[in-house]
């Protein structure tokens, strides 16, 4: 055999054990290395449909300072949001209560960091001629006291009692401070007509002229009017000062120590950058 034949076997052999390596997968750790990356920088945020328009404008904020991360914000419910966390559907649960001591249990390392205070609005029809209403009589409305609008100042008509579905934050934080107990133990008037988020009570308040809600104090708008409750303006002033005692925290839920995005995300949102967001988006920051 002469040294030209040798050398193009050898170079043919060479070719085929390229062919062999790549064909085996031993060129894609590079790829796997992007791929990796990529899910590093993606930010799943799931939660509190209150807390959507916080969320929404801190993540809009945050990415334009991180230019290739990707941050999805689902408004679900505080409920769902938690177990997303729990379950590590999302890195990041957004809830409008505190944590349960059921939740606790559920998972070790389950926290709560709050990055803003709301303060819950109670809301009726801008037809509606009353200004304002005690925490006691919002109380007497839902549970089936009160059922005409003429026994707390108002006209002839019967009230359309507007919820939140079961898990709500805001259902559970109204539980709390109006009806004055857990949300398992609440008793609502039967007939009230129960809505899965922010924006539904909001459309149907404002298209009924006898309904009754509550939703975040960041979400009011001319479709609604918010009553003082307790002679109290439901105000930035007011919730900040504590004044205006039907608030809640909003708070971001993590298992263990926020690493990674979510770590970086949540101390942007406790930044004074990401407290003037939070402001600007309508909720109370606590710095």
């Amino acid at each position: 055999m002469n040294k030209h034949t040798v050398r193009l076997l050898l170079t043919i052999s060479a070719g085929i054990l390229l062919l062999v390596m790549n064909g085996c997968g031993c060129g894609m750790t590079d790829n796997s290395s992007i791929d990796n990356k990529i899910r590093a920088e993606e930010l799943v945020i799931s939660g509190s449909s209150s807390m959507e328009e916080v969320n929404n404008a801190l993540a809009d904020a945050y990415i334009a300072a991180h230019p290739g991360v990707k941050i999805r914000v689902q408004a679900l419910g505080s409920s769902e949001g938690i177990q997303a966390a729990i379950e590590g559907i999302a890195q990041i649960g957004a809830s409008s209560r505190s944590l349960t001591d059921e939740e606790k249990e559920k998972t070790t390392g389950l926290k709560e960091i709050c990055v803003a205070v709301d303060g819950i609005a109670i809301v009726v029809n801008p037809a509606n001629p009353l200004a304002g209403i005690s925490t006691e009589q919002v109380k007497a409305v839902y549970s089936g006291q009160i059922r005409n609008w003429s026994e707390i100042g108002g006209t002839d008509h019967e009230i359309t009692v507007i919820r939140r579905e079961d898990g709500s934050g805001t259902l559970g934080a109204f539980c709390e401070l109006v009806m004055g107990e857990k949300e398992k133990n609440t008793r609502f008037w039967p007939p009230s007509i129960v809505q899965n988020s922010t924006g539904a009570i909001l459309n149907t308040v404002a298209s009924d002229t006898n309904s009754i809600g509550f939703i975040s104090m960041a979400a009011v708008d001319s479709r609604v009017k918010a009553l003082a409750v307790d002679g109290i303006v439901p105000a930035f002033d007011n919730v900040k000062s504590g004044t205006y005692r039907l608030q809640r925290p909003y708070n971001y839920v993590v298992v263990g120590t926020p690493i990674g995005i979510e770590g970086s995300f949540i101390d942007y949102a406790l930044s004074p950058e990401g407290q003037v967001i939070i402001g600007e988006a309508g909720a109370i920051p606590i710095k």
